[in-house]
């Protein structure tokens, strides 16, 4: 009777799986962080990219050149050429032998106001090198009819003076980045997964009970790992530099150093796997706090493009991100030759990190 006065609700029942379902997937934290923050996340890194679309041309001027004179005043209101100011005349040489730099510019104005420009370059910038003196020469042509005096001061555009200089192919950028990614994601989810794995097994607190000292215990939870991460970056550096021609500056000097560094990069991210694996409470959760520490540094740290394409405030916080710090030290080792002991500062960041990573690690750390 109960079942023929109340029959049964099919609608009623769908509603019921919906609301459910609903329930499920927003209890899920995953859920909105992978449908709707790291959409945004992209969205607002890739915003920030400098507006305008096509060719442009970076530049430098040299310190002693007139700021005051007409020809400046053209540079700057070119929006094809942005002027770049560099307080390191070091770095301003290494980005023209690297080609991201279109020419280095000096504007030289007599007592007569005639100006003379002097136009510097490598083989480098080849390729936007060609392009841009046309734009030089239109510059100069737009001051000369908006003046329309024919007493009025000459521009003189010097033949660009081109510096041969080693290539800097696409491969000693993209290389170096493709090891911090591959490390950075391939270490976590090894570590943390390893470690938490361990832990829930008893297996940890198995260790824990012996006279092995705790360290030890870490060590070997993690060499496995580390040792197949060097082995990986091995065979990523040796086939990038026999197949793909990626400068390796010193030779056999270089990749040692490069080892080095990688390892520094590989202790810190061990420490940051054994973070996320001691404060889950499932390993389900793994996952969401590795990409929410490595998505942001994918995108921001120079693994698939400059980080000078970003606003200055931006940069700013790019800098101090680990992956960043990793993936600098290795182009610097590689193409320019820089001894390990050059990149200090880099090491000294990193450094930074690692101490706070593991003052953390210590203090978060289960072993059941």
């Amino acid at each position: 009777m109960s079942n023929a006065s109340h029959p049964y609700s099919q609608t009623r029942a769908l509603l019921a799986i919906t609301k459910a379902s609903f329930k499920a997937i927003f209890a899920n934290p995953s859920a909105i962080i992978f449908s709707v923050l790291f959409p945004i996340i992209f969205i607002l890194i890739f915003g920030a990219f400098d507006n305008g679309g096509g060719v442009s041309y970076r530049i430098a001027l040299t310190p002693d050149s007139d700021t005051t004179s007409e020809f400046y005043q053209g540079l700057i209101q070119t929006p094809v050429i942005k002027v770049k100011t560099f307080d390191d005349s070091l770095q301003l040489q290494q980005e023209l032998q690297k080609g991201k730099l279109t020419a280095v510019l000096q504007i030289i104005t007599d007592s007569h106001s005639n100006s003379r420009i002097v136009v510097r370059s490598t083989t480098a910038s080849g390729n936007t090198l060609g392009s841009f003196l046309p734009v030089l020469d239109y510059i100069r042509m737009r001051i000369e009819q908006a003046s329309q005096d024919p007493s009025m001061a000459s521009i003189q555009i010097d033949p660009p003076i081109i510096t041969e200089v080693r290539k800097y192919r696409q491969i000693d950028f993209i290389l170096p980045g493709q090891l911090g990614f591959s490390i950075l994601f391939s270490t976590l989810f090894g570590i943390a997964f390893s470690f938490f794995g361990l832990r829930e097994q008893l297996v940890l607190k198995r260790f824990y009970a012996t006279p092995i000292n705790r360290l030890n215990i870490l060590l070997g939870v993690g060499a496995s790992r580390l040792s197949f991460q060097l082995l990986s970056v091995t065979v990523l550096l040796l086939f990038g530099h026999f197949a793909m021609d990626f400068t390796l500056h010193a030779g056999v000097t270089t990749f040692l150093e490069i080892i080095f560094m990688t390892i520094v990069m590989l202790f810190l991210l061990m420490g940051v796997g054994l973070i996320f694996s001691s404060i889950v409470k499932s390993d389900t959760s793994i996952p969401l706090l590795i990409n929410l520490f490595g998505f942001p540094q994918m995108m921001l740290s120079g693994t698939f493009f400059p980080i000078d394409v970003f606003p200055g405030w931006l940069q700013q916080f790019c800098k101090i991100l680990p992956l960043t710090q990793f993936n600098d030290a290795i182009r610097k080792l590689a193409f320019e030759g820089v001894p390990i002991w050059g990149c200090w500062s880099e090491l000294l960041i990193l450094g930074a990190w690692m101490f706070v990573i593991y003052f953390i690690a210590a203090r978060t750390i289960k072993w059941e």
